[in-house]
């Protein structure tokens, strides 16, 4: 007997119709032997709803009263699909994130699990019961309800299977795996039958949606075995795993972008030591994570230099930034906003001279100018304008030869968390 968790995204069980139908697959696994725990996101767009429904009424809600709302969203689908698997002849049981034992700093709005005691989700197994939990939430040591922003139901459903033990972690989505792109932008994108954790988590944390970098994280740290499936197909889908099979010349793995991206230049900063430390010092402890950094050559005695973070920081950034000039004084700052980030990612690369002069030859070859660029052994990133974007990634798909002849089935729209 296996002990396999299965996670089903919002668009999975969106509608009574699919619920009905994950119930049936969930049913067909545990009747094949296995001991089953599924973990759910909020039905369809039942998540934004509540945002706007909160907007409607606050600007700047408390955090703390936007978690105990969002939260709502992964109770009614936990326990509609244990009422759908009762009803088709199944035992279920359905817990919240903190009666599945999901403990979490007190990190509102983007916690981070600590530990999980997971003994009433055993004790149910024991019994017979598929357990349905609540993806996406936890409790702080002082009791508060606390979400894991959006992805954490993928990381809930990896943490789970580290804590379980599980043989396998099955992430379903709305496409059988994990593609060399987003099939909705190249219809013709190459399906990967297996994929390092290292290419997944870069992929991942350049924009990649299929899998969140923290889920990639757990599963790397604690060896959980991965899998990345169709809900609306029996496909085989994409392992994640440790050491993944290298195609034959395919060197680039996957392209990835990201949609809301802001540059922030800073200009006639002293060059002394100490300038980016108390700068990227007070981005940190303001909670606005930074991407990529680029300084500029020193001309007397002074430098300028930019950085990236995103679009929803970015007045945020500013501020903070306007906040240290009695700190750190400099002539200006500037802003860009409506910039994307397109990235090509794959473990041969290091061994490969030209993938990068490949990347930049068919992004000038369409007339688009490159901002920024970052670089790593797995992967190249360039910041450009939005508006050519999805010709940016096709053409790049083309130039380094991950076309294929068949088109991607994608079964539902975009998975939300």
């Amino acid at each position: 007997m296996s002990l396999i968790v299965m996670k089903f995204g919002g668009s999975s069980v969106g509608t009574p119709e699919r619920m009905q139908r994950v119930a049936r697959r969930i049913l067909d696994r545990q009747q094949e032997g296995n001991d089953i725990v599924v973990v759910v996101s909020a039905m369809g767009d039942t998540t934004d709803d509540l945002i706007d429904q909160s907007k409607g009424l606050s600007l700047n809600p408390p955090s703390r009263e936007m978690d105990m709302l969002l939260t709502v969203g992964e109770q009614i689908s936990i326990a509609l699909l244990s009422m759908t698997i009762h009803h088709l002849g199944g035992k279920a049981m359905s817990f919240t994130g903190w009666q599945a034992g999901m403990q979490t700093d007190n990190v509102f709005g983007k916690a981070k699990i600590t530990d999980i005691q997971p003994q009433r989700i055993t004790e149910a197994l024991g019994a017979g019961n598929i357990a349905v939990v609540a993806g996406f939430q936890g409790m702080s040591p002082d009791g508060e309800i606390t979400t894991l922003g959006r992805g954490g139901s993928d990381t809930t459903a990896v943490a789970l299977a580290a804590a379980l033990q599980a043989d396998v972690c099955e992430i379903y989505t709305d496409v059988d795996g994990v593609y060399s792109t987003d099939p909705r932008v190249v219809k013709n994108a190459r399906k990967l039958n297996e994929i390092s954790y290292d290419e997944m988590l870069e992929l991942a944390n350049l924009g990649a949606a299929v899998l969140h970098p923290r889920a990639v994280e757990y599963a790397k740290h604690y060896n959980v075995k991965l899998v990345v499936r169709s809900s609306f197909t029996q496909n085989e889908g994409t392992s994640v795993k440790e050491d993944a099979v290298m195609e034959q010349g395919v060197v680039v793995r996957g392209i990835a972008f990201d949609k809301n991206v802001a540059r922030i230049s800073i200009m006639g900063v002293e060059d002394v030591p100490g300038v980016l430390a108390n700068v990227f010092g007070a981005l940190a402890r303001n909670g606005i994570d930074v991407d990529m950094i680029v300084q500029s050559g020193v001309q007397d005695g002074k430098a300028d230099f930019s950085f990236t973070v995103s679009g929803d920081d970015r007045d945020k950034a500013i501020g903070v930034i306007e906040g240290i000039r009695a700190v750190v004084p400099y002539r200006e700052t500037t802003s860009e906003a409506g910039l994307v980030k397109v990235s090509i990612v794959g473990a041969g690369m290091v061994s490969n001279p030209g993938v990068a002069a490949t990347m930049f030859s068919a992004i000038s070859d369409l007339g688009v100018s490159i901002k920024m660029v970052s670089t790593s052994e797995i992967k190249v990133s360039c910041v450009i304008t939005a508006e050519p974007l999805n010709d940016v990634v096709r053409a790049l798909h083309t130039a380094y030869g991950l076309d294929t002849a068949e088109q991607v089935f994608v079964g539902g729209p975009s998975e939300r968390r």
